[in-house]
């Protein structure tokens, strides 16, 4: 099984590229599962139903969230309702959604998509690895197909979890820093890695927001409003290829031009 998975879908200009190409991009790759992060596709900083809802008919088969997952109004009624789109598990139990989905693949085929959240700056309930172990076990008792996003500020700690999951998962990938990693691999027993997809979104920018703006940031140590930028928009992510028993055989880095 081939799955992409995106990195970071960031506002308007990421939602046209995954609109613009996801749909092509399943044919021409022969993909058999798309999953996107998606909790920047609201200008820069969050995600609503709606805009959730374009995601998931354009082709993505789940999204995964992140910090920025409660900055709209109205996204918790939503997110109950929702199947395949998750926030991370290790927000309090008490607030609304859910931190597993699992969805079909092309062929029928059942796999798991779990949401963790990194504990650096970016203050989780619980730490991710708490909980893991558990979700793990949920998600293989149906399916050994199990596919981890772990939303994360720190290298180092995205890297621990893809050597505690090693084995027991068919992957293990980086979200939020926006910058795409060159650490692609597959560890023992066979569980695809890498520290961060990067971003599906302007590049011409700081991280998706307008260069001159964060520039301004940094040189006047004053606030600035965030907007989102617009230039050399691409897709990032990483190409997973999966066996009949759910290991990780092969991970690639893509990158493709989302200019229209």
């Amino acid at each position: 099984m081939r799955i992409l998975f995106l990195g970071d879908v960031f506002g308007p200009a990421g939602l046209r590229a995954v609109e613009g190409h996801v749909p092509a991009l399943r044919e021409e790759l022969g993909l058999g599962l798309v999953v996107a992060n998606g909790e920047n596709v609201a200008d820069g900083a969050g995600i609503t139903g709606r805009l959730a809802d374009r995601l998931l008919a354009a082709g993505i088969d789940c999204l995964t969230l992140g910090n920025h997952t409660w900055r709209r109004n109205g996204i918790g009624p939503y997110l109950v309702g929702s199947e395949r789109v998750i926030r991370p598990a290790n927000f309090l139990a008490s607030l609304p959604g859910r931190g597993i989905c699992f969805v079909p693949a092309a062929d029928g085929t059942e796999v798991a998509v779990l949401n963790l959240l990194g504990g650096l700056t970016l203050q989780p309930a619980r730490s991710a690895f708490e909980i893991v172990d558990e979700l793990v076990a949920e998600a293989r008792a149906r399916t050994p197909f199990v596919v981890v996003d772990v939303h994360g500020e720190a290298t180092s700690e995205k890297v621990a979890m893809g050597w505690h999951l090693a084995g027991r998962v068919s992957a293990v990938v980086g979200t939020h820093t926006h910058v795409q990693t060159n650490d692609a691999r597959v560890l023992e027993g066979g569980t695809a890695y890498v520290t961060d997809l990067g971003m599906t979104g302007p590049h011409d920018s700081v991280i998706g927001v307008k260069k001159e703006i964060i520039l301004r940031r940094f040189l006047t140590q004053l606030p600035q409003r965030s907007e989102p930028a617009d230039g050399d928009v691409r897709l990032e992510g990483a190409l997973l290829e999966l066996d009949g028993a759910g290991h990780a055989t092969g991970i690639e880095l893509f990158r493709r031009s989302g200019a229209r």
